[in-house]
């Protein structure tokens, strides 16, 4: 049996290689800002309730909450690039490597419409008369755009490492077994 070849096609995107390491490394340092952000503004707060001549900000808790969930959703699209994120392997060693590597591409298929879907209705909810209008009760001069905007922006990010991963399964199609075992 001859060894198939790579399309050309994953020769061409492996020249993208390193717009999506560029990405997932800006989206990493903007989730260490949020933390960073997240713990300062939670120290002040607890500071401030119990130093008496520190003020405790009236606005901490919901910027928290928010700073919070910005990094959850973003570090949630780069744990898809690490192949990190929460999957069933307890059937991996029984099912033929073949059907295993479509089972994988038909999760990677599932997650995209999951990125589609937080995009198209994200950018909904964020040009709704709710998230325009709406402010938050801290901080009145604040739209909650805000807090929802990390919906559609996780989408997008996740749209981004889904494709590099639906390629990375096709291309493991024409790898052979050795080169297969390598790049994992």
């Amino acid at each position: 049996m001859s060894e198939r070849t790579v399309p050309a096609v994953f020769s061409k995107l492996e020249k993208i290689k390193p717009l999506y390491d560029w990405t997932y490394k800006i989206l990493m340092f903007v989730c260490k800002i949020l933390l960073i952000g997240d713990i300062l503004i939670t120290v002040w707060s607890v500071a401030g309730r119990y130093i008496p001549f520190i003020n405790d900000p009236h606005w901490s808790e919901e910027i928290i909450l928010t700073l919070m969930v910005y990094m959850t959703v973003l570090s949630a699209s780069l744990s898809i690039r690490r192949m990190a994120h929460i999957r069933m392997t307890a059937f991996d060693k029984y099912l033929p490597k073949k059907a295993l590597k479509c089972l994988d591409l038909l999760a990677d298929f599932a997650v995209l419409a999951l990125g589609v879907c937080l995009v198209v209705y994200g950018i909904r909810f964020c040009n709704s008369p709710l998230s325009l209008r709406g402010r938050y009760a801290s901080l009145p001069g604040l739209s909650k755009f805000w807090q929802y905007l990390p919906v559609p922006v996780a989408g997008v990010s996740m749209i981004i490492f889904e494709i590099e991963q639906i390629f990375r399964h096709l291309e493991a199609f024409w790898l052979p077994e050795t080169k297969e075992k390598e790049a994992v």
